[in-house]
């Protein structure tokens, strides 16, 4: 496993890191669940990364126990912003929210302190000082040590940023957003602001959502999360994705590894990019996900990739 710097911080992180998204989503297999997090980690992965409204919570719980006695070996990373409850109060970037949903995280994940504290997604009802200086209230405190965001477009993140300078607050180290070959739109505003104001990105979603992965080609179209992308136009595979499928399946070939290698290589070309999250729904899908650490994609490969994924 190879290991990047989280944004500007002087921490290491695995650029594979494991998402906890599904983790629990199956109560009768939390015992598998938590052989994963083990696996992820004999592995060399020490990113794990959830949040509070996966599975209702459940994943942050499985976490939790995951990591008993082990919680030193990882940089753990969790989010807030959704609906928790069913009260007014029960969602979004609040002072009031994030106080009461970090004690409830860390009660989940049964510890008292956060690596990396990330708010989802952008809270339009909520100042956005009032949410930056809570988050440096938690810093200040211990139980957060970094703060991300995740799902912020590039004049999100620059008015965060500035506020956080501004008035010395903890500014936003991280941005985990979508990002593979499929959808390259933080290409043209975010990732340059990002490269300039030293902020990591935690790519998600890294092989369309598993599209770059399956051999033959799945019938149906990549799983598109309407919160962060727009509205899809079409009910089946794009001429644009069986291009890029293609492409990718081709390369495969050349470097004898699988289609998802060359997905998470593509992605992990870009030195600003911290990490790549990728989930497992079982051990052998791990192993094969984590040993693409290390693949560098040549020159012409990266090019042809490049073009093959235009819109």
């Amino acid at each position: 496993m190879e290991y990047r710097k989280l944004g500007r911080t002087g921490v290491w992180v695995s650029e594979i890191a494991f998402g906890c998204a599904h983790l629990g989503s199956k109560p009768a297999d939390e015992r598998e669940a938590i052989k994963l997090v083990h696996r992820a980690i004999d592995l060399g992965i020490n990113l794990i990364d959830t949040a509070n409204i996966y599975v209702g919570g459940r994943s942050e719980e499985i976490v939790g126990k995951a990591l008993k006695g082990i919680r030193h070996q990882v940089v753990l990373a969790t989010k807030v912003r959704g609906r928790m409850g069913e009260g007014k109060n029960d969602e979004g970037l609040s002072r009031y929210h994030i106080v009461r949903q970090v004690e409830a995280s860390l009660r989940r994940l049964q510890t008292d302190y956060i690596d990396l504290y990330q708010v989802h997604w952008w809270d339009e009802n909520t100042p956005l000082d009032e949410t930056l200086r809570a988050l440096d209230d938690l810093v200040r405190q211990g139980k957060v040590l970094y703060i991300g965001c995740s799902n912020f477009a590039a004049w999100q993140l620059c008015k965060s940023l500035w506020l956080s300078d501004k008035n010395n607050w903890a500014r936003f180290e991280t941005n985990q957003v979508r990002y593979s070959l499929l959808d390259r739109s933080i290409e043209s505003e975010l990732v340059p602001l990002c490269e300039s104001e030293s902020v990591g990105i935690l790519a998600y979603s890294p092989m369309g959502g598993g599209f770059l992965a399956k051999d033959p080609m799945p019938e149906n179209p990549p799983v598109v999360w309407a919160r962060s992308h727009r509205d899809r136009q079409s009910e089946s595979v794009t001429e644009r994705e069986r291009r890029i499928w293609q492409t990718v399946k081709q390369l495969a070939q050349k470097y004898g590894r699988p289609m998802s290698h060359i997905a998470l290589a593509w992605v992990l070309r870009l030195p600003v990019v911290s990490a790549a999250i990728v989930g497992a729904s079982d051990i052998a899908q791990l192993e094969e996900n984590a040993s693409a650490s290390g693949l560098r994609l040549e020159d012409e490969d990266i090019a042809l990739l490049n073009q093959q994924s235009k819109d």
